[in-house]
Order: C-alpha cells, then structure tokens, then sequence
C-alpha cells in the first residue's frame, strides 16, 4: 500500500526532473507534463475509490512503525483533496499548452508546475507535522519559482511580497512544531492526538494552538494575514495564477482542519474563537476589496480571499454538517475558482487586457465562454441551483442550528457582495460593447489554441454543473468525511495498528 499513497507526490518529482532534463525539447516537455498528469489522476481516482471501498488507508515508509517513521495517510477528506488537486493539475496543464510562451518553457516552466503538484499531493497524503513543513517548503520554492519566472517587475514586486509572508510562515510553523515535540516527543499527527489530550497545561496548548492558526492562517489567507495574496496573484501568467487559486490557499485550509480536528479536536476552546472571528472578517474584506476593483484578476483575488472565510467558519463551527459544509466548498470552490482564472486568461487573450474598462464585447466575439463564465461566476455567488448554493446551504444551515443568526446574516451579506462582483465583470466584460469595437473573437485563435483553452474550462464547468444538479451524493459523501474527522477512532487505528503479518 505504500507505493500507492507515495505515487501522488513521486510521480511529479519524476516529471519536475524528466521535463527539466528535457526543457531544450519543448513539444517533449510538453507531452510529459500532461502525461504525469494524467497518471497523477489515474491514480488519485484509485486511492479515492480504495478509501470509499475499504476505509482509511495508512502506510508506513521503510517499515518503521508509526509513530516513529514516516506515515502517509488517506482519509476521505484528503483523498477526494488529492482527485480535486490532480483534476486542476491536468486542466490547467492542458491550459498552459497555449498559455505559456516559449521563453517560460526555457526557463523550466514544466519543472517547477511539476513540483508545484508534488508539493500538494505530499501535503494531502502525510501523517506527521515535521513532513508536512517540507512539502510545505517544497510549494514554496516551487511557487516563488513559477511567480518570478521570467524576471518582470511586476512578477519581482509580487514574489517579493508573497515570499517574505511566507518565509514568516515558515518560522511560525517551525517554532510550533518544536515546542509542540518539546511537549509531546511525537510530531506524529496520530499519536498527536493522544498526547496533547494528556496535557495538562491549557496555556500551553493555547498558545501551540494560535502559533498553527498564524503559521497555517498566512499559507490559507485569513484575515489580517491575507494581503500578500491581492498583492502577487496578478502578476504571473495566467495558468500559474489558475493553480496557485485552485490549490495553495486551500491547502492551508486543509491544514487547519487536520490540525484542529486531530490534534487540536475541542469545539470551544480559544482557538476556535479565534477561528470564527478570522472566518467572518475574511470573508467580509475580501467580498469588500472585489466590490472595489475593476481589473479582472485582482476581482477573482479578492474572492479566494472572501471564499477561505467560508471554509474556515465551517471548521469554526465545528458541527458534522459545518464541516461537511467545509468539504463540499473546498472542491466546490477549487473548481470554480481555477475555472474563472482561465476564463479570465482567454478574454485577456482576445481582448488584449484585464481592466474591466478596457475590454468587452466578449459575449457576442464567444457565446461559449460567456456561458462558461456564468457557470463558475454564479456557482462561486451561491447561485441556485450551482454548486456553490449547496455549499454555503450547508453552512448557512449549520449556523442556524446552532443559534448563530448573525454568523449566517454575514455569510449572506457576502454571498450578495459576491453576486454584485461577478454581475460587474459580466456587464463590463461580457455584456458592454467593447470600447473600440476591437474584440476578434475566437476566430483569432488557432483550433489548437481554441481546443487547448476552452477544453479545460469545459470540463470543469460540468464538473461544477453536476455538483449542482445532482448533489446529494456529494453531500452524503461530505456528511462521511466531516464524520471520520470527527471521529478520530478509525484514523487512529488505520495509523498506530501494527500492519499483520
């Protein structure tokens, strides 16, 4: 079982180094990163349909038991992560064929978008702290890589920002996982569990438990900690500001929920509190700073910052139906969200800018795009019946049932300020004649380009149509995932048993 729950991350290291060896062959390098990607998703489906069939999968690195070597873990919450992650890699792969000039190919493009997915996937499947750093240091080169790749200003203003944040968050996460091993003698996500609930020192736990929430809050984008995000995600071609919505937000918000349903598990601790009110402030900013703008990516960077709000109050609740709120808006919400961003990166392409006023005309130039973009745009507003009305159904719902009328007014308040957003990028980029009646048309593009463009937004706008129209298998799988969480019996086992022989 190792071998497979090791393949989401190593099949990508092997692409990083097949497709940097190869970087002086681009159609080479080309075909290989689709390929690893479309492997990657093989895969995922497999552990996926193996953890729904058989349970928790849990392997352990060289034999070494748990909790002293290295544990790689797959629970429903993160294999349906790892199938989502590898459903972005390859759209937004196919994406990048059109999208990525020949000079990025050059410079390793394919290598670092490779790393990039390991980093991911090795985040999803680990059962310690200590090897979640590294494959968060692994997204971090590679990310800080594919933002200044090309050596523009803007990419260097950005990346400047995004990775002092980030260098923050990495002291923060190392000096909570020493004091955390100081405490415990485990990093041990497992047998975590087991000895933070023996100490007994609330101080201390209080204090670990709001060094995760900055450490993890800084890679997510919560608010106060979110500024880095609006600051660096316009910068670099659209296909890497396409992944880095999709995934790396959200996977500081994976962290939070397994460090707060697993090591962390109390529902009413300061901790959450802190949760709740990160939650709410970060979804009303950044809804705030999308109504201000008029530049299309900055809109759509605003809004991953609004939508992390949504799922951390779904952890800050900390109900089964909260959290299976949490699990339908995280896939909910990835596929979207890179949806938009591709969308956004062909109006670009036939338009010749981002600016809101600048461009238009897009629905007469492409009916087809038009109605992809309302599609994801709506679903993201909580349009009914998208996906994104059952995901913040569920949330809504869950704060009603616990009393918490004005946590469910302002996720409502939010929704409209986001239907408001993405009812101004229509009217402006879509609807609005264009300013000097300049707008082509797809007839501009080639039919590989139309194919490699429009294929991947296809696909994930019914991927977002069938979580809508048909969603309640979704949801029951989203009510089993929030279940195992809360639930730590069958994670526990699945981690410390000792394999038979």
């Amino acid at each position: 079982m190792s071998w497979l729950l090791a393949l989401p991350f190593l099949l990508p290291i092997l692409a990083a180094l097949l497709t940097f060896l190869t970087r002086g062959k681009p159609c080479l390098a080309r075909t290989l990163s689709v390929a690893s990607c479309g492997l990657l998703l093989l895969t995922t489906l497999s552990i996926f349909a193996l953890v729904e069939t058989n349970g928790i999968l849990a392997a352990q690195m060289g034999g070494w038991p748990a909790p002293f070597g290295i544990t790689l873990v797959a629970d429903r919450l993160s294999a349906v992560m790892l199938l989502v992650a590898a459903v972005v890699g390859l759209t937004v792969a196919l994406f990048a064929l059109s999208d990525i000039d020949a000079h990025h190919e050059q410079l390793g493009f394919y290598s670092y978008y490779q790393l990039l997915l390991a980093g991911v996937c090795g985040s999803f499947v680990t059962g310690d702290l200590f090897n979640l750093y590294v494959w968060f240091e692994v997204m971090l080169i590679a990310s800080f890589a594919l933002l200044v790749l090309g050596g523009e200003r803007i990419q260097l203003d950005g990346g400047i920002k995004y990775v002092a944040m980030n260098l923050v968050s990495t002291l923060l996460m190392l000096t909570a996982i020493a004091l955390l091993y100081g405490l415990t003698g485990t990093l041990n996500m497992a047998q975590l569990h087991l000895a933070v609930a023996g100490i007994d020192n609330p101080l201390a736990e209080n204090l670990l438990a709001v060094l995760f929430i900055c450490a993890f809050g800084i890679k997510a984008a919560i608010f106060p900690l979110f500024f880095w995000l609006p600051a660096s995600y316009h910068a670099p071609p659209v296909a890497v500001t396409a992944v880095f919505a999709g995934l790396l937000t959200k996977v500081g918000v994976y962290a939070l929920i397994r460090t707060f349903t697993l090591i962390f598990p109390a529902g009413d601790n300061l901790a959450h509190d802190i949760l709740l009110a990160a939650a709410l402030l970060t979804m009303f900013t950044g809804v705030l700073g999308a109504a201000a703008h008029y530049e299309f990516r900055k809109i759509l960077a605003f809004h991953i910052v609004s939508q992390i709000g949504f799922l951390v109050l779904g952890l800050a609740l900390y109900s089964p139906l909260a959290l299976a709120g949490a699990v339908f808006y995280m896939v909910h919400n990835i596929v979207a969200k890179t949806n938009l961003f591709l969308i956004s990166g062909t109006a670009q392409r036939l338009t010749g800018s981002f600016e809101l006023a600048q461009i238009g005309g897009l629905y007469r130039a492409s009916p087809l795009l038009a109605a992809l973009f309302f599609i994801a745009a709506f679903s993201l507003a909580g349009f009914p019946p998208l996906s994104g009305f059952w995901a913040k159904f569920l949330l809504v719902k869950a704060s009603l049932d616990q009393a918490a009328y004005w946590v469910a007014a302002v996720a409502l308040v939010t929704g409209a300020l986001t239907l408001f957003s993405m009812s101004k990028i229509w009217a402006e980029a879509f609807w609005k004649d264009h300013p000097q009646n300049a707008c082509t048309g797809l007839a501009t593009l080639t039919s590989a380009d139309r194919i490699q463009r429009l294929s991947p937004v296809v696909a994930l706008a019914l991927i977002t149509l069938v979580l809508g129209l048909v969603p309640q298998p979704f949801i029951e799988f989203s009510m089993a995932a929030a279940d195992q969480l809360l639930d730590t019996g069958d994670y526990l086992e699945a981690v410390l048993t000792p394999p038979t022989n």
